[in-house]
């Protein structure tokens, strides 16, 4: 598969987000691609105590009222869906290797410090689809800026087509580290002073 022009070597097509054809790209962090794998793991382990639960609530007799029995096929099935999704989900991911360093060009797993007109900046890293997280600034592949970042270097201006109507971005920095926690938080990502 040929790369599209901009797209940082991934194969995305930029029309839709997704690779060539249909819903979200494959792509993943290796990290996210673990941790993934993990929650499948702990699904399953959770699974087990809530059946162990709802038995016990279904020897009490009457389903039709009795709560905890209705609250425990609720999270059952909320459990169920969720080891469904990550048994198909799985297997077409595509694990992207970390890079280390600053770099002057956008790829996948990259945070990337962009600039406003109004001199705001922003910093964003760039994740599968299964891996966004806003708190974090963690924004998918698919995403118009991602799109529009992807393949990019420090000092392009960016345009960036977005519901919400055309936005202009110039690129001030490339790094591949990991940030860190937080500040007040527990998660990785930082704010931009």
């Amino acid at each position: 598969m040929d790369a599209v022009e901009g797209d940082g070597g991934l194969g995305t097509s930029k029309r839709t987000g997704g690779p060539r054809g249909t819903g979200p790209s494959p792509y993943v962090t290796e990290a996210g691609y673990r941790l993934l794998g993990e929650e499948l793991d702990g699904l399953w382990a959770r699974r087990r105590d809530v059946v162990t639960h709802l038995a016990a609530a279904a020897a009490e007799g009457d389903r039709s009222e009795n709560a905890e029995y209705i609250y425990r096929k609720k999270q059952l099935r909320e459990i169920d869906r969720r080891i469904r999704y990550l048994q198909r989900r799985l297997p077409e991911l595509k694990p992207v290797p970390s890079r280390s360093g600053t770099s002057e060009r956008v790829y996948f797993g990259a945070w990337v410090t962009v600039e406003d007109e109004a001199g705001a900046t922003a910093c964003y890293r760039i994740v599968g689809s299964d891996e966004i997280d806003a708190a974090r600034e963690w924004i998918s592949v698919d995403s118009p800026m991602a799109r529009a970042l992807m393949g990019r270097e420090i000092g392009d201006e960016v345009h960036v087509r977005t519901p919400s109507g055309d936005v202009v971005r110039f690129v001030l920095a490339v790094e591949f580290e990991d940030r860190g926690p937080v500040p007040g938080g527990d998660s990785p990502g930082r704010a931009v002073e």
